[in-house]
């Protein structure tokens, strides 16, 4: 896939700025996700693991635990 043209002034901006940018991007992509096109395989995916789900063959974790967790890792990664 090639990359769409960059805004212009885009690369001038500092990285905190061009995040910001981004995130608000996405924010307007994530604002209609019925607009966000699917492929096969993903829509195949989310049908298994919510089929799982239901059928009580997978757990679940509150996203705070599972935060938590990861920032813990990363804090261990780099010491």
């Amino acid at each position: 896939m090639a990359l769409p043209a960059v805004t212009q002034g885009f690369d001038e901006l500092p990285a905190d700025e061009k995040i910001e940018y981004m995130q608000a991007l996405w924010n307007r992509v994530a604002a209609h996700p019925e607009q966000v096109p699917m492929l096969n395989w993903q829509r195949e995916l989310v049908g298994e693991r919510v089929a799982a789900y239901r059928s009580g063959l997978t757990t679940t974790r509150p996203w705070g635990d599972v935060r938590e967790e990861l920032r813990a890792s990363l804090h261990n990664v780099r010491r």
